[in-house]
């Protein structure tokens, strides 16, 4: 019986499949280079068409807001001088820290004021609420009855009579005085004697006329009443 004739393998056919796996392999990482390459190219050019479109939007306001403010510099600038920009710039610079302590202090009452605010109309509530009670009990109308009384009474007294009437006043007030020190009790004919005193007579005749001022003034009140 013959002998099995051994194969042999050229050594060419071997390295054929590995040149061929690591061709592929670098054609792999070819293709994801060239497709971040792509992406990226993709990417710049969205931004560039988003940049174009922001730019033809933007342009029309932009041109507007630039004819505006040329009218109205146009009006103003003759009463506007690059000197007088420029010197308060350098104003500006110069008391940056006033400016910024300035701030500081605003921010501090702006705190206090959102502290204090629901105290302050915790207690504007309640004056309003007193405002009302005495409003429904009359007091403002009282005042303002009192004022038109002062009113009149200013306007028909004279200083004469503004001397006068303290003086009265006076008198007055330390008869009311007297009247608090005990009486001793006194008969109808002691007080028949008084009657001859001038003083009392004096007391006796204003008390009359200011009497008699009185009924007539009443007397015309009802008969206006009465018309």
């Amino acid at each position: 019986m013959d002998p099995v004739p051994e194969t042999t393998t050229a050594p060419g056919a071997e390295a054929a499949p590995r040149d061929l796996a690591a061709l592929n392999e670098k054609l792999d990482v070819l293709s994801v280079q060239v497709a971040y390459l792509i992406e990226q190219a993709q990417d710049t050019a969205r931004r560039q068409r988003e940049r174009s479109e922001l730019l033809h939007d933007a342009l029309p306001i932009a041109n507007d807001a630039l004819g505006l403010m040329t009218e109205q510099l146009d009006e103003i600038q003759e009463y506007i001088d690059l000197s007088d920009i420029l010197r308060l710039f350098k104003r500006l610079l110069r008391n940056g820290r006033n400016l910024d302590r300035m701030l500081d202090q605003l921010e501090s009452l702006m705190d206090l004021a959102q502290t204090a605010g629901p105290l302050a109309n915790d207690v504007l509530e309640k004056v309003t609420d007193q405002l009302e009670v005495a409003e429904r009990r009359g007091y403002f109308a009282l005042a303002k009855g009192g004022g038109r009384a002062l009113d009149r009474v200013a306007s028909s007294i004279t200083p004469q009579g503004l001397d006068c009437l303290a003086n009265s006043a006076v008198v007055v007030l330390a008869a009311f005085q007297g009247l608090c020190q005990p009486v001793e009790s006194a008969s109808m004919r002691s007080l028949l004697g008084q009657m001859r005193d001038p003083d009392v007579r004096r007391g006796l005749a204003v008390v009359m006329r200011v009497l008699r001022a009185i009924g007539a003034k009443a007397d015309r009140a009802e008969r206006a009443t009465a018309g």
